[in-house]
């Protein structure tokens, strides 16, 4: 049975699950709200900044009692994807607890989970007497879920956040099925392609050289070899290779044929024009530029008909990847790994992440930068229908945030 303490956590939580901030529409007027009245209760200092009219940042502020030490950054992002109300089996805002002690909502992983152990760890560690020796800053950001543009990556070229003097970032990472914690410091970069095939049109008994679908289809066959080439890679444990170690496509949209006034297609007309879209995640290690050349040459020739579309968002991180040192160089990996085994836990080896966090801005502005969601024995459910995170689960998450933030505001040798 839960204890008075315990239950106020939870119920917290369940209040912070309930805001709406489901993109493309989420209100974070009412999460800024609710975050800056939670950090009075604990007597941090807050402030909401716009870069963007109607995204604020809200920046927290626990003082260390070396103010020139550099600081560490507790990210999350406030906004969560969208769902299916009708294929959940609890309400998808409701933050409703079945009898397993699970918590159903949307952003129990992605990641308003993380946002709040943040708060719960500080106020744990306020209310036991600790003090900081850094200072320690906790940041609530918009537009994670598409593409951090006006959050993250207008905060990091804002004077603000560079008169911060942050040392090191912790943001979201993965939940984990087994007992070990997954823990990283890279990620996938996404690009978006869109591939478009012209050809004759004409009736649908006709057996045209090179027709719009023809030449599509080829294309799509092309496209889906390599992605069985990268998926039979992760099939095979010699190849020790992660998720986010290979390049993963997959088809998001199929446009083609003429519709009929009732939803239908004419089905006697071949189609003049047709597209397909692609989402790629694309790792460090891979080379961007042999993958434009197969997007070319492979996928959507000219000699084919063939045109191309391709976004990448930024272009410096769509070539330049940035990864985080795990070795001796970055104390801040060590100390994560000894504060949670000292919580009773234990961290995997360092992935990359499969798909991308705010975690690349923070990178690209030279930080170092670790991904790190404490929920472990979870199915991954981030974007799914019924995400949940156990309330047992998420207690223990909190008390991992108090063993991190004791190492990390403590740790004074030199940088």
């Amino acid at each position: 049975m839960a204890s008075l303490a315990e239950t106020e956590i939870i119920t917290r939580f369940q209040k912070y699950l309930q805001i709406d901030t489901v993109q493309p529409n989420p209100d974070y007027i009412a999460a800024a709200d609710f975050i800056i009245s939670e950090a009075k209760s604990i007597s941090l200092e807050s402030q909401s900044i716009e870069f963007v009219q109607g995204k604020p940042i809200v920046l927290l502020k626990w003082i260390g009692s070396d103010p020139l030490l550099p600081a560490i950054l507790l990210n999350s992002h406030v906004d969560v994807v969208p769902f299916e109300e009708d294929k959940w089996d609890h309400p998808p805002l409701g933050a409703e607890i079945d009898e397993d002690g699970k918590i159903y909502a949307r952003g129990t992983q992605d990641m308003k989970s993380v946002g709040m152990q943040y708060l719960e760890a500080i106020r744990k560690l306020r209310a036991s007497g600790f003090k900081p020796l850094r200072s320690v800053y906790v940041s609530f950001v918009p537009d994670e879920e598409i593409g951090g543009i006006d959050g993250v990556g207008k905060f990091v070229e804002s004077d603000i956040f560079k008169s911060l003097n942050i040392s090191i970032v912790l943001d979201e990472g993965l939940p984990s099925p087994t007992e070990s914690y997954r823990v990283f410091n890279g990620e996938r970069i996404p690009w978006s392609l869109q591939i478009k095939a012209v050809g004759q049109p004409g009736h649908g008994s006709k057996l045209y050289d090179d027709s719009a679908m023809e030449n599509l289809t080829k294309s799509i066959e092309s496209i889906m070899r390599f992605r069985a080439s990268q998926f039979d890679q992760l099939k095979h444990k010699e190849c020790l290779k992660g998720e986010g170690d290979v390049i993963s496509v997959n088809m998001v949209f199929l446009k083609a044929g003429t519709p009929t006034p009732d939803d239908g297609f004419v089905m006697n007309l071949q189609p003049s024009e047709a597209e397909a879209g692609f989402d790629i995640r694309v790792p460090p290690a891979a080379d961007p530029e042999a993958l434009e050349r197969r997007l070319v040459g492979e996928w959507a020739p000219p000699a084919r008909n063939m045109s191309l579309k391709l976004w990448r968002g930024d272009q410096e991180l769509a070539r330049k990847q940035f990864v985080t040192a795990t070795n001796d160089s970055n104390p801040w990996w060590g100390l994560l790994e000894n504060a949670v085994k000292e919580a009773g836990g234990n961290t995997s080896k360092p992935e990359i992440f499969p798909a991308s966090t705010d975690s690349r801005y923070f990178r690209k502005a030279g930080l170092l930068a670790i991904g790190f969601s404490p929920i472990s024995n979870t199915p991954s459910l981030l974007h799914d229908h019924n995400e949940y995170l156990s309330q047992s689960e998420y207690l223990k998450g909190i008390n991992m945030y108090v063993s991190i933030l004791k190492a990390y505001t403590s740790y004074a040798l030199p940088e």
